[in-house]
């Protein structure tokens, strides 16, 4: 959009902030505000995993796993959880997009081609672990290429229910540049992909309603219940530690 002229950006930009001041379906709901205001001590995480112990043992069953972030995030805030699950014997690799700013049409299509790249270079399916917006696309890549992924782990993604049941569809709306509820390509979103897809979620969410995020039977295999927060999922030891265990599932 910054290459555009002057009065075509200015059109584009009032677009956006009207997309952002939608009012909200009276059904939809995100976490309550003082969980809200709880995400923002997610600094104070590397200084709470100190008064936990994370065990890292080796894995049973090394993996090759494509980590994407959440939105807004860069994949940076992952690389504490990418540094362990190497630490533990599985291969992290990184989305390769830099931040996720929506899952337009343009962003998927790249995230698929990175995924068809990793599958290529490994010789084997991929695990998908998708924190936030992050994990409905890896469901979506799942559907698409379901034998090119093993098994897909979401993590506080909103992927269940209405799409603006959350405190961030408004912030999404005006920097993606499309309604929630409208997607660039052609899916519906509670579908479960037809491979092992498995739910991270948490009552203490400050982002993501947590019914959203845990779905329902037949949206998801099986459902994690956690206590973190949603900047938690890929900061705190509680998480790392059901991951690692997820992955030894086989």
């Amino acid at each position: 959009m910054a290459s555009l002229p002057f009065t075509e950006a200015r059109a584009e930009w009032g677009r956006r902030l009207a997309l952002a001041a939608e009012p909200c379906p009276d059904d939809a709901r995100g976490p309550k505000a003082l969980l809200l205001l709880g995400e923002f001590l997610w600094p104070l995480e590397p200084l709470k995993r100190r008064f936990s112990t994370l065990e890292i043992a080796p894995a049973r069953h090394p993996k090759h796993i494509m980590l994407l972030p959440g939105f807004g995030a860069h994949p940076i805030r992952m690389r504490w959880m990418a540094r362990v699950l190497e630490k533990a014997g599985h291969t992290a690799k990184k989305w390769g997009l830099g931040y996720n700013l929506g899952a337009t049409a343009d962003r998927f299509a790249k995230v698929e081609k990175r995924l068809l790249a990793l599958f290529e270079a490994k010789g084997e399916p991929i695990v998908l672990v998708g924190w936030s917006l992050g994990g409905t696309m890896a469901r979506e890549l799942a559907k698409k290429h379901p034998d090119k992924v093993e098994k897909v782990v979401t993590m506080g993604s909103p992927f269940s229910g209405s799409p603006r049941a959350n405190n961030g569809w408004r912030a999404y709306q005006a920097i993606a540049g499309h309604r929630v509820d409208e997607p660039e390509i052609d899916t519906v979103i509670a579908e479960k992909p037809p491979v092992e897809t498995v739910a991270f979620w948490s009552p203490r969410d400050g982002i993501v309603a947590p019914k959203c995020a845990c779905g329902k039977p037949g949206e998801r295999d099986r459902a994690v219940a956690l206590r973190c927060t949603h900047m938690g999922f890929v900061l705190s030891n509680e998480s790392m530690s059901a991951l690692l265990s997820e992955l030894d599932r086989g």
